[in-house]
């Protein structure tokens, strides 16, 4: 089970830090993504982290420099800390985890989902 929380309203420029927490003893294993939804679109890919961390990481072009996806393995929480935010990253944001450890930008790779936490970008 993973369980999403760190979003809210926040004004354009400002900064949200998304925690995904994992209640399983096997998240070490995982690797992580943080994907997002808006109203009428798909599922975007934001980011991954492989299981190990560190420079295994990748990002999509319109969060690049923007945002930062990390992980800690002894509190089974993946993060994503989201700066400079701006209107278009209005969305539900969900983490998953991926079994393989590596990582994917497909989210059809991904076993495990969160509920999903709201982030409002508005003045």
């Amino acid at each position: 089970q993973l369980i999403e929380s760190g979003g809210g309203l926040v004004q354009p420029g400002g900064s949200l830090r998304l925690s995904c927490v994992a209640s399983d003893y096997t998240f070490s294993n995982y690797a992580m993504g943080w994907f997002r939804q808006a109203p009428g679109k798909e599922r975007e890919f934001l980011a991954y982290i492989s299981w190990s961390g560190g420079r295994n990481v990748r990002y999509a072009p319109s969060v690049n420099g923007r945002f930062t996806i990390s992980r800690d393995n002894a509190k089974n929480t993946a993060y994503l800390q989201m700066d400079d935010l701006k209107r278009d990253d209005t969305a539900v944001y969900y983490c998953g985890a991926e079994t393989s450890g590596l990582g994917s930008q497909n989210a059809r790779d991904y076993t495990y989902w969160g509920q999903g936490t709201q982030v409002t970008v508005s003045s």
